[in-house]
């Protein structure tokens, strides 16, 4: 790339690097669950005619007929060795409880009863996602990458590399080598290797222990002395060796008996737990115990490699299972986690991430076709700086009541905010975005009935200038994260011009691309961490969060553009490795004012604004906070310039869909194209439900994908009779995609920006 200035749209830097998601799959793969003609036979049948008489027996026939051929269909997809691959990685007992006696039923020949259609449809739901879920996991959602370049001669640049995938890592998941831990910590020998950690909330001032919340105690000189050498590096034999005179095992105990020390195995959170085990375990100086440690890992280690080097799907699911089976008898634990609230994504004991071989290159006419995200991003500065403000008066008044009593301590002020973080500061997300949105629809005057909406940003950007003040609010805010999607009718389109660009989501208060999902399939992730210093030139101090927690934590979505530079505070959780030089318990921080702001003083004196503290918490409130127009019935499509902001959007009652409960397939096609034509729902779009997991697409040119659709309402309206889901359109749809492999196969895509606000106010190290 020549030394052009760096990209910016307004007070927005953009990462010169980005990344280009994708599914593995060819979008028009789930064209084929179309039965050519269908859709036109079907709507030969308007909202009048009866669905009786001899035109009704031929369609039947025609229906009956399609459904056999999409059978045959969904086998040859669920045949195709990539196909159960994927399903493999995903949910691997699937293959054998639905695929396997899927592919053994006889379309046409056997009878057609409730349980095949079950496994049609399981075939057409995984397929959809692989097709056209710009999803990030394994080879069927590789990571690509791209970089804007001033010289590029199109808009956008596709190089498509030598096949789908450039490189593939099969990872653990933590809570294996954590299972590991567990079992290793159990084994005498390796125990007194252990170090006991002080809880990071836990505040020691020679013999008086104090806990948030409690009065202090006052403890003996043996458990104050123990106490002290509790320091997460020190190994416990190490503790007793330095204090004779005590019995350190029994005090120990007692100090984990009241929760004011941890002494286990614990793994650092990270991309790689199991290289930070073998890293620990070679520290122990007792020959036979650090063999059968390292013993254990090294079988579970085989297992892994096996998995990574397996070349077809057979040879996979043996892997596998070998993998499953050597784990549980180690450990003596289920090799795969139920799916519930409470665990993050990683079901699995290891998990695979691909990098794609396309590369991609952005010129300077996709850049002037960005323009309009300016005034987006500029509004989003708005809701994180009111969030943080409201924030900020909420934690000063808690100071204050702190302070009256003495010098405050980052441990005790974090517990006393909990409520402000959890209550209030999330109905005062709830009623920013209630604001946010409704001030975008008076900007935009939509009328009423309006299906597109197309305004200049040269029209608005006053309106939004005045509406939308303030930026910032914690260092972390000064990140947006959009997605952007490139509608064309492939890469020829696009050198003419002939694109348009369609903001997916934007992400506030996030570097998304410092993932480790993402870090990890970057051919140089060296040249992140150099964006990264650019942005922050001093250090920044980063929050410890638990290792997974539900949907949001995981070894795949944790940070990881952390420097030596930066510090790291453990607020309740101590997740990082204990001997970092600028990992920081809470009980050891000062909370303080300090040029008329609250501010985190550390233990060598560094100050960071006290926001930064609730950065994870902010940012979770506010990540998804961005919604350009009110929730309400219909909401139009939205552009500006040449930049789709919003797409047209339904909310619809679940039980209002009457053609949901027919049972006859054939009248239920022909009832739900008539309920489309009468929403004036376009032919392709995602469907989202408060009865299932995710999103998922409809074709309503598809039987299957029409009966899957039928399902999800009939589930959600017993649900909750007034439930309601969403329908949003397909753009770009499967026709509109650009992205192409070296076999001029086409994708579905999106690009995955980083901007920085180079304006915020002061945030960071003081």
């Amino acid at each position: 790339m020549t030394e052009d200035p760096v990209p910016s749209l307004g007070r927005w830097r953009l990462w010169e690097q980005f990344a280009l998601r994708g599914p593995g799959f060819p979008a028009d793969g789930v064209l084929r669950l179309a039965p050519p003609g269908l859709a036109e036979a079907a709507d030969k049948f308007d909202a009048d005619a009866p669905l009786d008489g001899a035109d009704w027996a031929d369609f039947a026939r025609l229906f009956a007929d399609a459904a056999v051929e999409t059978a045959h269909t969904l086998q040859d997809i669920a045949r195709a060795p990539s196909f159960r691959e994927a399903v493999a990685w995903q949910n691997r007992p699937v293959l054998t409880s639905g695929i396997a006696p899927f592919l053994r039923w006889r379309p046409g020949v056997d009878k057609r009863s409730s349980m095949p259609r079950q496994r049609e449809e399981l075939v057409a739901h995984y397929w959809q996602r692989f097709c056209v879920k710009n999803d990030t996991i394994g080879f069927f959602g590789p990571v690509g990458w791209g970089r804007w370049d001033p010289a590029a001669p199109h808009a956008v640049t596709v190089d498509t590399g030598s096949g789908l995938i450039a490189e593939s890592t099969v990872y653990w998941a933590s809570w294996g080598i954590d299972a590991l831990a567990r079992t290793l910590d159990a084994d005498p020998g390796l125990r007194e290797w252990v170090a006991p950690r002080r809880v990071p909330f836990v505040t020691v001032d020679g013999d008086r222990v104090r806990v948030p919340g409690r009065r202090p105690v006052t403890v003996g000189a043996g458990a104050a002395a123990v106490l002290a050498l509790c320091d997460g590096v020190r190994p416990a034999r190490a503790i007793a060796a330095a204090l004779p005179d005590h019995d350190v095992p029994a005090v120990l105990a007692d100090l984990v008996a009241r929760r004011w020390v941890v002494w286990r195995l614990d793994v650092p959170a990270g991309t790689h737990p199991d290289r930070d085990l073998r890293a620990w375990l070679e520290t122990v100086g007792a020959p036979e115990p650090r063999r059968r440690g390292l013993a254990a890992l090294d079988r579970l280690e085989e297992g892994r490699a096996a998995v990574a080097a397996a070349r077809d799907v057979d040879a996979l699911v043996g892997a596998l299972t070998d993998l499953e089976r050597e784990f549980t008898e180690l450990t003596d634990t289920a090799a795969v986690r139920e799916k519930s609230v409470s665990t993050a994504p990683c079901r699995a004991l290891v998990y695979s991430d691909s990098r794609r071989s396309a590369t991609a290159r952005l010129g300077p006419e996709a850049l002037e076709a960005l323009r309009p995200l300016r005034l987006l991003m500029d509004s989003a500065g708005w809701l994180t700086s009111r969030l943080a403000a409201a924030v900020r008066t909420g934690t000063r008044a808690v100071y204050e009541r702190l302070a009256a009593e003495g010098p405050v301590d980052l441990a005790s002020f974090w517990f006393a905010c909990l409520p402000v973080l959890h209550g209030t500061a999330r109905a005062t997300a709830d009623e920013l975005q209630e604001e946010f949105a409704a001030t975008w629809r008076r900007i935009l005057a939509a009328p009423a009935d309006a299906r597109r909406v197309a305004v200049r940003s040269a029209d608005i950007e006053a309106a939004v200038r005045e509406a939308f003040t303030g930026s910032g609010g914690w260092t972390a805010a000064r990140y947006l994260s959009p997605d952007v999607m490139v509608a064309a009718d492939g890469p020829e389109a696009v050198a003419r011009g002939d694109f348009t660009l369609v903001l997916g989501e934007l992400h506030l208060a996030a570097n998304t691309l410092g993932a480790s999902l993402f870090t990890h399939q970057h051919p140089d992730a060296g040249e992140l961490v150099r964006l990264t210093d650019r942005d922050h030139p001093g250090p920044r101090l980063l929050p410890l969060i638990p290792k997974e927690h539900r949907a949001r934590l995981s070894a795949r979505v944790r940070q990881t553009l952390l420097r030596p530079r930066d510090y790291q505070v453990a607020l309740t959780d101590f997740t990082a490795d204990p001997a970092r030089p600028r990992a920081v318990h809470s009980a050891d921080a000062v909370v303080e004012e300090h040029d008329g702001d609250l501010v985190v003083r550390l233990p060598d004196g560094a100050r960071f604004p006290v926001a930064d503290v609730f950065s994870h918490v902010l940012t979770t409130l506010s990540m998804d906070l961005f919604r350009l127009l009110p929730q309400e019935g219909h909401t139009p499509r939205v552009t500006v310039d040449r930049l789709v902001v919003a797409r047209e959007t339904w909310r619809l009652p679940a039980s209002e869909a009457g053609f949901a409960d027919d049972k006859d397939e054939a009248r239920r096609f022909v009832r739900a194209r008539r309920w489309r034509a009468r929403l004036g729902l376009p032919r392709y779009v995602f469907v989202v439900s408060p009865a299932e997991p995710r999103p998922f697409y409809v074709d309503f040119d598809s039987p299957v994908y029409v009966t899957i659709l039928a399902k999800t309402l009939r589930r959600l309206a017993r649900r909750d009779p007034r439930g309601t889901v969403t329908i949003t359109e397909m753009l770009p749809t499967p026709e509109q995609t650009w992205l192409r492999d070296d076999e001029g196969r086409r994708y579905t895509s999106e690009l995955r920006f980083v901007a920085f606000d180079t304006e915020a106010g002061p945030t960071g190290h003081r």
